[in-house]
């Protein structure tokens, strides 16, 4: 299996040689040649297998230069029991990734049973112990960068806290995230993670970590990598989701699905797409924003058009305040024919503050073939969607997934399962469950007083001088 950029004008390269480096030297995002494909008699074996099992049997499928026995080893040493702590009332506690029902045909997939409550922690946990396995075989270290708008930066750290040879310089918005995110990430003492709020939101931080990274010479002597979903190695492992939720909700592989996808960065769903890709049967891909609704307009309308900094908002469902979706351009390479040429034009608009709309030409008429939806949802129709859920189904549900669940609602095709993927616990969003609910979620064990911990982080202008010298500040020589 080889990796191609979507800008192509970087060599081809195998799954461990882009597993470190994050965006292609082009500037552009890797993706494979060709997407495996599975068959209908593979569809029945995974059907019977663990998280772990279909974890790896997805991931082979990627990683092909790493040795069968050591991914195996990976995927064990990553999904157990005592990485990912199912204590959920209600909830299937044999299973890492339970599929709640709601009602016939609407179904809630599980997927933050790990170490800070996200849905980032399934591919964080399983990108530090990849990232270990390849430097300790090269003999080499990381230092990594990265930008969060709140849950990857936690999942991040969480996955790198004490690994040898490796550290964490993490971005994020000053002020922006909710309080138990920032607590999670910034009452971290471990000597190898350091954190740094921009003053500004999560797409200066973004900005500033792919200006680094187009650094080519700063980033080899200072040994950069990424882990944000620009990284492939972190959107392959969230393929798994896709097929694990499609064998949950179906009994027979005749069947087919819609997933609902909260969506800010466009990493989650493009997953979905490419589970689809492969030959899972996805009938609808749904694709949920809020406020910042930048990729649904472009799936309304054909119009790509990234907000500024200022036209940003600030939500509660602060994880999706993103106006500029990186892994949107994946999605584009497909849908123009994987046309790299198409692709530099269009970035070269993105990248100078620019829009472009796709609706009036020959690719638009293409966009069906890809099974998408989208819709937005308020601050309003969070409320409402968690009192329902609530009150409907006794399921309390975290900001984000009822903007999932809302614009999945929208979309719900009869006769079809509808299956929503859960992207935090609501402890996480602590504010807005008690104004739509009136009462505190409950708190995992240990996580009681997060917030009076004490915090470590420092504070920067978006200036890409100031962090390079940050991290050659605290970067042995």
């Amino acid at each position: 299996m080889k990796y191609i950029s979507t800008r192509g004008n970087a060599p081809a390269k195998n799954f461990t040689e882009i597993l470190l480096g994050g965006l292609a030297p082009d500037g552009g995002l890797y993706l494979p040649e060709q997407y495996p494909q599975v068959t209908r008699a593979e569809l029945e074996v995974w059907r019977k297998l663990s998280y772990a099992e279909l974890a790896y049997a997805v991931l082979s499928k990627f990683a092909t230069d790493i040795p069968a026995a050591d991914l195996k080893a990976i995927v064990a040493k990553t999904y157990t029991a005592e990485v990912y702590h199912n204590a959920r009332a209600g909830s299937d506690t044999t299973q890492i990734t339970p599929l709640r029902t709601l009602e016939p045909g609407l179904h809630l997939l599980e997927l933050s049973n790990g170490p800070t409550l996200a849905f980032k922690d399934m591919a964080m946990q399983l990108l530090g112990n990849l990232f270990e396995y390849a430097l300790a075989r090269q003999h080499d270290e990381l230092n990594i960068l990265g930008a969060t708008s709140g849950d990857t930066g936690s999942a991040a750290e969480y996955a790198m806290r004490g690994k040898r040879g490796i550290r964490v310089f993490m971005l994020s918005p000053e002020g922006k995230m909710s309080a138990f995110q920032t607590a999670q990430m910034f009452s971290l003492q471990d000597p190898n993670i350091y954190n740094i709020a921009i003053r500004g939101v999560f797409d200066d931080g973004q900005d500033m970590v792919k200006a680094i990274s187009n650094d080519h010479a700063y980033k080899e002597k200072y040994k950069i990598g990424t882990v944000n979903s620009i990284n492939w190695a972190r959107v392959s492992a969230q393929v798994v989701y896709y097929f694990k939720g499609y064998f949950a909700a179906t009994q027979s592989c005749d069947e087919q699905v819609a997933f609902s996808v909260p969506s800010g960065n466009f990493g989650n769903i493009c997953a979905g797409h490419i589970a689809r890709m492969m030959g899972l049967p996805i009938a609808k891909l749904i694709l949920a924003t809020n406020e910042n609704n930048v990729l649904e307009e472009f799936f309304q309308t054909g119009a790509y058009r990234p907000r500024t900094t200022a036209e940003t908002a600030h939500t509660s469902s602060p994880s999706m305040d993103i106006s500029k979706a990186s892994n949107f351009e994946r999605f584009i390479f497909d849908l123009v024919g994987r046309d790299a040429a198409k692709v530099r034009e269009l970035w070269g608009r993105v990248d100078t503050g620019a829009a472009f709309d796709l609706h009036a030409t020959e690719y638009w008429k293409r966009i069906s073939q890809y099974g998408f939806a989208a819709g937005k949802s308020t601050h309003a129709d969070r409320l409402n969607t968690i009192r329902m859920v609530w009150e409907k189904y006794g399921v309390m549900v975290d900001t984000h997934t009822a903007d999932g669940i809302k614009v999945g609602l929208e979309h719900r095709a009869a006769g079809v399962p509808l299956v929503c993927l859960e992207t935090a616990l609501p402890v996480k969003f602590e504010d807005t469950i008690v104004e739509a609910l009136g009462r505190k979620p409950e708190r995992p064990a240990g996580m009681e007083d997060m917030e009076k911990l004490p915090q470590r982080c420092a504070v920067m202008d978006a200036d890409v001088a100031a962090l390079k010298s940050f991290i050659a500040a605290h970067v042995p020589q």
